[in-house]
């Protein structure tokens, strides 16, 4: 189906039945109506079930023939995750499934009657109307391995947040029971510093030993980068500590398993990260993206797992609105507002595509001479941030361009109709 507006209008027809469906987690509600806004037949409530997915149908069916309608077209509000199982059943039954903004049906909703009254079936009768006008988009249905990634991404960022969340809570503890502990050891979650908060994690615990008993339980598990010295610093400072002293046992209780998490998420994470990178292997222009400096397996694999397949996409410029970087800017007469990005659409891969822009400007030598350029330049330079904003477009065209020709990366052509920037690449 054609994204473009006075497509998607020209797709509603005199053939065509409007179903709007409003969704909700057990039942949702469906009611039907032509090109024109006139509605056919009463309301129909069904569950979500595949027996009543099959009525849904039939009752489809009996309005079709009964106002020779030929064409079906399906539009749904977005409510949470329950639409998922009505799309990809109706998806391969053939039928045309698109969606509507939550937000334009509540803003929609007294147009008909002027009232603000909200409910399922006032609400089925607003989606359907928003079809008929073209004020619909088309979901990404993913499938294949494009859906494997999608799901492998999602619980790599779950597992990423309760990582953080867990770090933190050590954190914590260590603050309240032996804050000089920061003063001995740079990073908590180093060996030998994850080793003194299994063995012995609290001041009390220390005071009495002497570094040689300190640097001989260390020794069984690092060998080398560690010696008397740094045990000399722990107990010295277990001696002057200032932490809290009262509630020790379930305290380390509560460390230990802290740790046990800690260890257990970084093991899941290590395993996922190996899946998903072999599951990215064969997607067309992975390898090649992957070669491009700066870019890691976790960046492309969420950008296939957000996008899918680019082969569904004829212009880089859908997967920049998708992202949420397409420019918005307010203005009325002589006023002029600033512009900034959108920010509506997928945050995870306008995340991604952020995170990636940054050591590239640091490491790519390409994208470091577009970004010096554009913070540079006579003519309405950028901010930073705002360079890196235009890089991120610029990286998805990029993506884009290698994954439907499979081709490498080739920095110059980016510095094309800059004679300035040709200039200093090849100095």
């Amino acid at each position: 189906m054609n994204y473009n507006q006075n497509h998607k209008i020209a797709q509603i027809t005199e053939s065509t039945l409007i179903v709007g469906i409003d969704i909700a987690k057990d039942k949702h509600v469906a009611r039907a109506q032509d090109y024109r806004g006139i509605e056919f037949g009463k309301r129909l409530i069904f569950e979500n079930r595949i027996h009543d997915y099959q009525k849904l149908l039939d009752w489809v069916a009996r309005l079709q023939e009964k106002n020779q309608k030929t064409h079906v077209m399906f539009g749904v509000e977005p409510t949470g995750h329950f639409w998922k199982s009505l799309a990809y059943y109706l998806n391969a039954k053939g039928y045309d499934f698109v969606l509507v903004n939550p937000m334009h049906v509540k803003k929609s909703k007294e147009l008909d009657d002027n009232s603000p009254t909200k409910n399922d079936t006032k609400d089925a009768r607003v989606i359907a109307q928003m079809v008929k006008d073209g004020r619909y988009s088309v979901p990404n249905l993913l499938d294949g391995v494009y859906a494997e990634l999608r799901e492998g991404i999602k619980l790599r960022d779950q597992l990423t947040k309760q990582l953080m969340i867990v770090e933190g809570r050590i954190q914590n503890a260590i603050q309240r029971y032996f804050p000089e502990f920061d003063d001995v050891f740079n990073d908590w979650n180093g060996k030998t510093a994850i080793c003194t908060l299994r063995e012995f994690p609290f001041p009390s615990d220390i005071q009495d030993m002497t570094p040689e008993d300190v640097l001989s339980t260390w020794k069984t598990v690092v060998k080398s980068g560690v010696g008397i010295k740094r045990a000399n610093q722990l107990v010295q400072a277990a001696q002057k500590s200032i932490g809290v002293q009262i509630g020790l046992r379930f305290a380390r209780q509560e460390l230990q398993t802290l740790l046990d998490q800690y260890e257990l998420y970084n093991q899941q994470l290590v395993s996922l990260d190996k899946e998903i990178e072999t599951l990215i292997t064969d997607l067309p222009g992975a390898k090649e993206m992957m070669a491009i400096k700066g870019i890691g397996p976790t960046t492309v694999a969420t950008f296939f797992a957000e996008v899918g397949d680019l082969s569904n996409y004829s212009h880089p410029q859908q997967i920049v609105s998708m992202a949420g970087l397409s420019l918005k800017e307010h203005s009325s007469g002589k006023f002029k507002g600033q512009t900034r990005i959108d920010k509506r659409g997928r945050k995870r891969l306008r995340r991604a595509i952020y995170l990636a822009v940054r050591p590239l400007v640091a490491h790519n030598s390409t994208f470091k001479t577009l970004h010096h350029y554009y913070t540079t330049r006579p003519d309405r330079p950028l901010k930073k941030q705002q360079s890196l904003i235009a890089l991120c477009g610029k990286l998805i065209r990029v993506l884009f361009a290698i994954g439907t020709k499979q081709c490498e990366f080739d920095g110059s052509k980016l510095l094309q109709g800059l004679p300035e920037l040709q200039t200093s690449q090849v100095a």
